[in-house]
């Protein structure tokens, strides 16, 4: 039983598919976008080597050729040398505008094949076929695509909007438990910024979720899917309420700054750590109540999450390195940091120009050094 979640946009409009066996069902579905019946999929080494056999498969008995292009697995992968490695293996199938490629992964397969998507020949179509429980619930929704580079995480891409997303919970059950874990971060994160009921069910159910329990996790996929098509369709291009959707990440990027965006910390975990920083954060300074502080916390650790700096690779950090990497943030402005802070859990806002003083007093509270 699959569950479709509309994304409407005006001549950019979508549909968010979400259940079972959707990738054995994935070439009847994606035929009717193509007009030569030719596409790319794009596939880290590892989904690949799990997924891409059946996907393929799909393709060609919806009698699709598809041409498999695998990429190394890691966030490395999202640079502009690993751009332009892929444009040229796109550019070498020579593929036209009628054509489409299809990202089949996690948000870094996402992220560099639809930005390929977006540049190769002034834009071709893409779909999404994302593999992870934060692909599903995140970054395959929303048009965001980007690479990163040495200066920051995300700061070159374009919005460039898929045609399809194809989220297959039965994929998840290949999933290690830590990259299920990086998910639930970013499932937490919508209740945390707009939906208490939902944060209030997390709290009853997040572990179901975790362990795979079909009716529980289908609920977590759905909602977060519904709660980000919302925002998506109300404000693209990140004008206004969509900068909510950053609910810890401007902490979070900084510390996987800190970290050369390796391997040792994952981007949900870094999302967890910079969700609950945020809280503390705004606690501190009187915008919060410390119970939601530390109920957004107490799950966020439940999940397996770090919550602490000390709990982050790289600690202890330095307090002014980890502020300059947030002064690089997109949302910063004139170089003043910008964060997306809570005032009760279920209810954010952003807050410009924030207090560098207060910033740096609150980092070094909680362990990074002067």
């Amino acid at each position: 039983m699959s569950h479709i979640v509309p994304v409407a946009l005006a001549g950019r409009s979508y549909e968010v598919v979400i259940g079972p066996g959707l990738l054995g069902q994935a070439g009847a579905r994606i035929a009717p976008f193509l007009k030569r019946g030719r596409t790319a999929v794009v596939a880290d080494e590892t989904v690949a080597a799990l997924h891409a056999g059946t996907l393929i498969a799909s393709l060609a008995a919806a009698g699709i050729e598809a041409q498999l292009i695998t990429i190394p697995p890691g966030e490395a992968s999202k640079s502009f040398e690993g751009l332009a490695d892929l444009s040229d293996r796109l550019l070498a199938l020579e593929l036209d505008r009628g054509d489409m490629i299809v990202a089949l992964g996690g948000g870094v397969v996402g992220d560099l094949a639809g930005f390929a998507a977006a540049i190769y020949k002034r834009g071709i179509d893409f779909i999404q076929i994302p593999t992870t429980l934060l692909a599903q619930v995140d970054s395959s929704v929303g048009g965001k695509t980007a690479i990163d580079t040495p200066r920051g995480k995300n700061l070159v891409g374009a919005f460039h909007q898929p045609r399809l997303v194809l989220a297959d919970l039965d994929v998840l059950n290949t999933l290690p438990d830590r990259e299920m874990a990086c998910g639930m971060a970013e499932v937490i994160k919508y209740g945390l910024l707009g939906d208490a009921g939902f944060f209030s069910w997390l709290e009853a159910h997040a572990a179901a979720a975790l362990a795979r329990e079909p009716a529980a996790l289908a609920v977590a996929v759905r909602r977060s899917v519904e709660m980000k098509a919302e925002i998506v369709i109300e404000d693209e291009r990140e004008a206004g309420r969509r900068a909510l959707l950053n609910l810890g990440h401007t902490f979070g990027h900084a510390l996987e700054a800190e970290n050369g965006y390796g391997d040792q910390l994952k981007h949900g975990e870094a999302v967890a750590a910079g969700c609950a920083l945020a809280f503390r954060f705004a606690a501190a300074q009187g915008l919060c109540p410390p119970a939601d502080a530390d109920r957004a916390e107490a799950l966020l650790a439940a999940a397996g999450l770090p919550t602490r700096l000390d709990q982050v690779p790289g600690h202890p950090f330095d307090a002014a390195a980890l502020a300059a990497h947030m002064a690089q943030d997109k949302k910063a402005e004139g170089g003043a940091i910008t964060l997306v802070l809570p005032t009760a859990l279920g209810d954010t806002r952003v807050v410009r120009a924030v207090d560098p003083g207060a910033l740096a007093a609150f980092l070094v509270a909680e362990g990074a050094r002067k």
